[in-house]
C-alpha cells in the first residue's frame, strides 16, 4: 500500500512548491502545544507557528470544545440579510481591543481578502463621494497576498512576474529602515501632492515575507499623519502581526497615529479555522451609507462570518487576553531579546532583527538577501534534521512561536540557530 505521502504525491498541488523538484510531503496526523506528530511518530517542534497562523499551541482544548460546541448549534447561514451570536460578539470583543478609532467590522475568509475589502472599501470611499481617487501607495518590498489586488500592491518580483501586464499601478515608496526614513517620507510627500491618493497600504513596524524588515513607530506615525494631511486612508495590514506577535496586541497600539482600516487574520481564529477582518472608521462606512443603493458595498463571501470560525476566533480570545498568555508573551519576548544580544555581531551574522516574539537572523552570504538564496535549503534541511519546523527566507532564519512555547523549546529553537551560524561559517 502506498503511504500518505505517495498518495498526496499522486493527486495534490503545494503551495509555493515547485513539485517536480519537492521531495515527498512529511505527513503530519497530530499536534500539540508547539508539536507536530508525523504519521512515523516522529515530533516535530514547530518554530513559526504553521505559517504564523497558530497562537496557542495546536489542538488546544478550549478551542476546540467552543468549535464543537458551535458545530452542534449552527455550522453556517448566510450573513446578507441574517447575522448569529458568535458574529456580533466576535466583532465586539474586536472592537474593544483595536485602536479606538474603528467602528465596524467587515468579515471574509482570510488575509489576502482582508486586504482586498479595504482597497475596494478605499477606492470606492472616494467613488461615493464623487471625488475618485485612484492611486494606492505601498512599500516597495512588501507582501499584502496572493489575491489580484494584494498582489498589485505587493513587492514585484517573481512570485508576481506572470500576471504583471495585469497588476494595476501602485506608486511603491521605500521602506523606511533606520537612516532612510527621511528619504521615505520625502516619497510619499512628493506622492500625496499629486492628489489622486487613495489610500497607503502598509504593514507596520515589521515586514514578514521582505525578511522580517523592522522600522520605527516614529516614521510610521510620521508617514500616517502626511497621508491624513492630505486626505488619504491608511490601510494598517495587521494580517500578520496582530494578536501578539509584536508584543503589544495589534502594532498599531505603537503608534500615536491611528490607521483608518485595520486587516486581520492568520491569529484571528488561534491558527484554527480560515477567517479575516476589515475594520474601519465610522467616517469609511457612512460614506456607504445612502439612498442610491449603487453606493453599496458590493463584496462578500459564501462563508462570510462563518459562526464556526467565528466560535473558534472568540475561544482564542479568551485565551489571548488571558494573564497566562500575556506573560508567556513577555516572556518569549525576553528570551529573544537575550539571545539577539548573543549573538548580534559575530561573524557570519549580517543583522538580527527582534521585535516582541518575533526574531530574524540575516545570515551573510556572497550574494544578496534573496528569497531564492543557495543557503536556503541547507538551513531547512538542518532544521529537520534536528526535529524543528523553521521556514527560511532567503538567507534569513526567524523564529515566531506559539505563545505556549516552554522555556526548554525555545533553547532548542535557539540551539538550531547556533547550529545554522556555524554552517555558514563553514560555507565561507
Amino acid at each position: 500500500m502506498p503511504t500518505l505521502a505517495e498518495r498526496d504525491h499522486a493527486i495534490l498541488w503545494h503551495p509555493y512548491t515547485q513539485m517536480q523538484t519537492a521531495t515527498l510531503p512529511i505527513p503530519i496526523v497530530r499536534g500539540q502545544g508547539a508539536w507536530l506528530y508525523a504519521e512515523d511518530g516522529t515530533a516535530y517542534l514547530d518554530g513559526i507557528s504553521s505559517w504564523w497562523v497558530n497562537l496557542h499551541g495546536h489542538a488546544h482544548p478550549h478551542i476546540a470544545e467552543r468549535v464543537a460546541e458551535q458545530l452542534r448549534t449552527l455550522e453556517h447561514v448566510l450573513f446578507a440579510g441574517f447575522t448569529h451570536p458568535a458574529a456580533v460578539e466576535l466583532a465586539e470583543k474586536l472592537l474593544a481591543i483595536l485602536p479606538d478609532n474603528q467602528g465596524r467590522i467587515f468579515y471574509s475568509d482570510n488575509g489576502s481578502t482582508a486586504v482586498e475589502v479595504a482597497l475596494k472599501m478605499a477606492l470606492q470611499f472616494f467613488f461615493n463621494q464623487e471625488q475618485p481617487r485612484r492611486t494606492i501607495v505601498a512599500f516597495r518590498d512588501s507582501y499584502h497576498g496572493d489575491t489580484f489586488g494584494a498582489m498589485a500592491v505587493s513587492s514585484r518580483g517573481a512570485f508576481t512576474a506572470p500576471f504583471a501586464p495585469l497588476l494595476f499601478d501602485v506608486a511603491f515608496i521605500d521602506v523606511p529602515v533606520p537612516g532612510r526614513e527621511a528619504d521615505t517620507l520625502a516619497q510619499l510627500e512628493a506622492i500625496a501632492a499629486q492628489g489622486d491618493v487613495a489610500a497607503f497600504v502598509f504593514e507596520p513596524l515589521l515586514l514578514g515575507t521582505a525578511g522580517m524588515l523592522t522600522y520605527s513607530p516614529a516614521i510610521l506615525d510620521e508617514l500616517i499623519r502626511c497621508c491624513h494631511r492630505h486626505g488619504i486612508l491608511a490601510i494598517a495590514d495587521e494580517v500578520m502581526t496582530g494578536f501578539g506577535r509584536t508584543g503589544q496586541l495589534f502594532a498599531s497600539h505603537y503608534l500615536m497615529e491611528r490607521p483608518d482600516m485595520i486587516c486581520l487574520s492568520k491569529g484571528l481564529t488561534g491558527g484554527t479555522m480560515a477567517l479575516g477582518v476589515t475594520s474601519c472608521t465610522a467616517a469609511v462606512y457612512e460614506a456607504f451609507l445612502s439612498d442610491d443603493r449603487m453606493k453599496t458595498f458590493f463584496h462578500g463571501h459564501s462563508y462570510t462570518a462563518n459562526p464556526v470560525a467565528c466560535a473558534a476566533g472568540l475561544a482564542s480570545m479568551d485565551l489571548l487576553l488571558s494573564a497566562d498568555c500575556q506573560a508567556s508573551l513577555a516572556r518569549i519576548a525576553l528570551s529573544h531579546k537575550q539571545f539577539a544580544q548573543e549573538i548580534t555581531g559575530q561573524p557570519g551574522i549580517r543583522d538580527v532583527r527582534h521585535l516582541g516574539t518575533v526574531l530574524a537572523i540575516e545570515f551573510a552570504v556572497g550574494e544578496h538577501t534573496t528569497y531564492f538564496s543557495g543557503l536556503r535549503d541547507q538551513l531547512y534541511n538542518l532544521a529537520l534534521a534536528r526535529r524543528v519546523i523553521l521556514r527560511p527566507l532567503g538567507n534569513i532564519m526567524y523564529l515566531m512561536p506559539p505563545y505556549c512555547t516552554t522555556d526548554a523549546e525555545l533553547a532548542l529553537l535557539y540551539d538550531v540557530l547556533r547550529d545554522m551560524h556555524q554552517l555558514v561559517l563553514a560555507n565561507q
